[in-house]
């Protein structure tokens, strides 16, 4: 091993030999139980971004993981077609060279999108490697492939057949700079300054005025009523009387409807069925005629009268120009409120009256919620989640799933070019010159939330795959998707194959930025994972975001968090130079013996291993990878590394070979064990370790996970490691209170409470002779003790520094009594507890054992301090 850690060289080329080898292939035989994710499909548009890193990061660690315990693991890659972010893209391009796609055609223009589409999946092939993400590339999917559109015509015929998909007019999302509709995730709701404009609606008999007021004026051209409440004193008599619309002049209905809230503004509202989804509902319930003022591009058409041809929001500011001119403009009151826009274009999004496919959601909806009743139920981890999806099922409305867009699933729907016939299928029609085919393209999402199965081989259910690997295990992915994409997912699968797509759903929260704001390209505050991975290197920041938050929480991103996992790395590539500079090159797997005559030392770090490999399995299982990095850094850096490594130099420095070749036995094999807890979370630094240890095999990423061996546990060894540890902290803490280096000899007194506490310091005294440098060691139930000394109370003895002319006894007191305070705080915490009958009777019995062993712990520490200030005092 080099001499420094450097992530460049020890990540470059080490994943090409992982591909190289088929170390991530999924197997294609039954001998072992299938463990499956599939990764959301990045959106061929680009470069991955920091939220992305942190989901595959986070199922890279569990693929690796359930691969080393022994599961035929498949993580699945693929990416996503992203219609109209790509399309968009293309686009942007074509005119760059001075051409449209209508000029070359849908068939040329596909040509040119499959030509950009290929090299940003390089792109994003190469950020995967990056990352080190173990995926299965021979089972590499793609939206847009020939057995992924297979399935995409089939659900979406069946569903027709089956009246989960029709074809009507309804309010959508429009977007009038991409012409085409949009679904709610790709509206980006923006807080924007705008206006209510009230204005006067004459009543078409002369009696009075209703008054309205509304944030889109421009919208009024195509009202077809106005709306109050039945029970409104103020308007029911008014209730079939009609207004005169302004401007128009045309003549409108008063009518009752219970929608209307009678507390907010005038408690009178315009009715616009074609520009307002609630509009358009009260339409339906009314029967009122829709009226679209608009064309596709946002400027208004001839059903707009004088302001025919105008852009919408040029109208709007001349509309109210005239309501003021002819006395009908109330007021204008500046308004604060949050306006959808375009994703892809930036556009204000249009609610627009359009004849669209749409899927019927609530038989769906339905079937997902009365699964979660079963046992086939899908667990949200954290389970809060799960109210989040119901929630959004309960209150679901019919899904837009076209798009006027060329780049997708063209629509399996043909129109008889006499009849107008609507012929649906998975094939054209035979006589296909007598029909044309629907234009439009489906929803990305709809493909999308085939995904599970249809990456698998559906829709052949005896492909070899799906019945393998199909329902897949766990879905990890932000809380931000789980209506657009999760539930999609959810509704489809149980739709199809009767199945859950996933037994769990992990969720996490969004990368931030280090205030704590959402990273965005207009603040500028977003990261780039690669320019990280170039600096720290993959490892480092895998880390960092596997173990920098909970499940369902956000993160925020830190350089210095970073930094500190790359320091970590650099600890433990120390650490492992000095033990495989010790444990020698000529040391194999068969010299590895732990069943020989063991210090203390080597029984603790025994001991703590199998604590944390059974603690780190546990919590893995659960996904609190914070935790588990918690655990592994507390047993690496503290117990390893600060205490064993320096612990291992007396044996190794020794003339006892017995002694040596157990050191070196422990060496090797915790460090193993280490390497491989690790492995799933710094794949490239820890593969490079293994393969300079004694081991077996080709690589790690095959290794066996670790397991706990009850034989190597040893608990007394856990009570005298902490005694001998709290007397070296004892001794040093005291050397520094009182300025005293190491370097310089003192001595050391130790009092022990009992002969079973004397006889465990006296067999470890050289311990305490190489890391407390004394004069001298006294170690007896009762030494003598000089006035002038700092006691430290330890567990089962008390530490005492003789140091005359180097401590002032005022300062020894006051120190005293804070620590006499300390334990009696703990004190009146644990006896707390352990009176407390709900703690007592709820609490598991290992948790209310530790409490007892505290409770004895500390009462024996707050009377050795009490009696050391006595004897000062006397």
């Amino acid at each position: 091993m080099d001499t420094k850690y450097n992530p460049k060289l020890v990540e470059e080329g080490r994943y090409k030999k992982w591909l190289d080898a088929e170390l991530f292939k999924a197997e294609d035989h039954d001998d072992k139980q299938p463990f499956t994710i599939v990764i959301p499909p990045p959106n061929v548009t680009g470069k991955l971004h920091i939220g992305h890193a942190w989901d595959t990061t986070l199922q890279d660690i569990i693929t690796r993981m359930k691969r080393m315990q022994g599961y035929n693991t498949l993580y699945l890659p693929g990416m996503d077609h992203a219609g109209i972010a790509t399309q968009a893209k293309v686009e942007a391009k074509l005119r760059e060279e001075g051409i449209s796609r209508h000029d070359i055609g849908r068939v040329k223009f596909l040509e040119h999108t499959m030509e950009w589409k290929e090299e940003y999946a390089a792109t994003i092939r190469e950020q995967w490697a990056k990352m080190g993400l173990g995926l299965d590339y021979s089972r590499e999917r793609f939206t847009l492939d020939a057995g992924l559109s297979d399935a995409v015509k089939r659900v979406f015929v069946e569903m027709y057949n089956k009246g989960l998909i029709y074809r009507g007019e309804r309010i959508i999302n429009w977007d009038p700079a991409a012409r085409t509709a949009l679904s709610d995730i790709e509206v980006i709701h923006e807080e924007v300054e705008g206006a209510f404009y009230h204005m006067n609606y004459p009543l078409a008999d002369g009696s009075g005025v209703i008054e309205i007021a509304t944030t889109r004026p421009e919208t009024m051209l195509g009202d077809t009523a106005v709306v109050v409440h039945p029970e409104d004193e103020r308007y029911k008599e008014m209730i079939g009387k009609t207004v005169m619309l302004p401007i128009m002049n045309r003549e409108i209905p008063i009518i009752g409807d219970d929608y209307v809230e009678m507390e907010f503004g005038t408690g009178a509202m315009k009715v616009t069925p074609a520009h307002d989804p609630n509009d358009f509902e009260i339409g339906n319930r009314h029967d009122l005629p829709r009226i679209n003022v608009m064309n596709e591009d946002g400027t208004m058409n001839d059903k707009a009268g004088k302001y025919a041809g105008m852009d919408r929001f040029d109208c709007r500011k001349q509309l109210v120009q005239d309501l003021e001119a002819s006395g009908e403009l109330v007021k204008v009151e500046k308004h604060v409120h949050q306006v959808g826009h375009s994703e892809r274009s930036g556009a204000v999004v249009e609610p627009y009256l359009s004849t669209q496919w749409f899927v019927k959601m609530e038989p769906l909806a339905e079937q997902s919620l009365d699964n979660q009743q079963t046992d086939d139920r899908i667990d949200f981890v954290p389970p809060r989640f799960e109210n989040t999806f119901n929630r959004w099922m309960e209150g679901i409305h019919d899904w837009c799933i076209s798009r006027q867009l060329w780049w997708g699933h063209q629509i399996p729907a043909w129109y008889h070019k006499e009849t107008g016939e609507v012929y649906v299928g998975e094939q054209a029609p035979e006589d296909a010159d007598n029909w044309t085919q629907d234009e439009d393209v489906l929803d990305t999402w709809f493909s999308s939330a085939l995904w599970p199965f249809s990456t698998l081989g559906w829709p052949d259910e005896d492909a070899a795959d799906f019945k393998r690997f199909y329902p897949t295990n766990v879905l990890v992915t932000g809380y931000d998707i789980i209506f657009f994409w999760v539930a999609r997912m959810i509704f489809q699968g149980l739709e199809f194959t009767d199945r859950r797509p996933f037994n769990e759903v992990l969720i996490h929260g969004l990368v931030r930025a280090e205030d704590g704001r959402k990273m965005s390209k207009s603040l500028g505050n977003g990261v780039d994972p690669m320019d990280v991975i170039d600096e720290y290197g993959a490892d480092a920041l895998r880390y960092f975001l596997a173990t920098g938050s909970t499940p369902g929480q956000d993160l925020r991103y830190s350089t210095e968090k970073v930094e500190a996992s790359w320091n970590f790395i650099n600890k433990i590539w120390n650490a492992s130079r000095f033990s495989l500079m010790n444990i020698g090159e000529d040391f194999s797997v068969e010299d590895i013996k732990l069943d020989g005559k063991k210090s203390v030392a080597d029984k603790w770090i025994l001991t703590r291993l199998n604590e944390t490999i059974e603690e780190v399995t546990r919590l893995a299982d659960k996904y609190e990878f914070g935790e588990v990095g918690r655990s592994l850094y507390n047993f690496i850096w503290d117990d390893f590394c600060d205490w064993y490594i320096e612990m291992s130099k007396i044996p190794m420095n020794s003339d006892d070979e017995e002694a040596k070749q157990m050191t070196r036995s422990i060496l090797a094999y915790t460090l193993d064990q280490i390497m491989r807890m690790m492995h799933p979370f710094m794949p490239f630094v820890t593969e490079a370790i293994w393969q300079n240890l004694p081991h077996e095999g080709e690589s790690i990423v095959r290794a066996s996970w670790p397991v706990v061996r009850p034989e190597l546990t040893d608990d007394a060894s856990k009570h005298e490691m902490e005694q001998l540890m709290e007397i070296i902290r004892a001794v040093r803490t005291s050397r520094t209170e009182v300025n005293t280096p190491m370097s310089k000899e003192i001595p050391v007194l130790i009092k022990a409470h009992n002969d079973m506490h004397l006889n465990n310091i006296e067999s470890n005294r050289h311990y305490i002779d190489r890391f407390c440098n004394p004069s001298e060691l006294v170690v007896s139930l009762s030494p003598e003790v000089p006035e002038k000394a700092m006691t430290t109370a330890v567990f089962g003895a008390e530490v005492i520094l003789p140091l005359e002319g180097l401590i002032d006894m005022d300062k020894e007191r006051e120190r005293l009594n804070k620590e006499l305070e300390k334990w009696q705080k703990e004190l009146d915490r644990v006896n707390g507890k352990l009176a407390n009958e709900k703690f007592v009777s709820k609490a598991p019995e290992k948790v209310i054992n530790e409490e007892k062993e505290k409770q004895v712990l500390y009462t024996e520490r707050y009377r050795a301090v009490k009696e050391r200030l006595e004897q000062l005092k006397a």
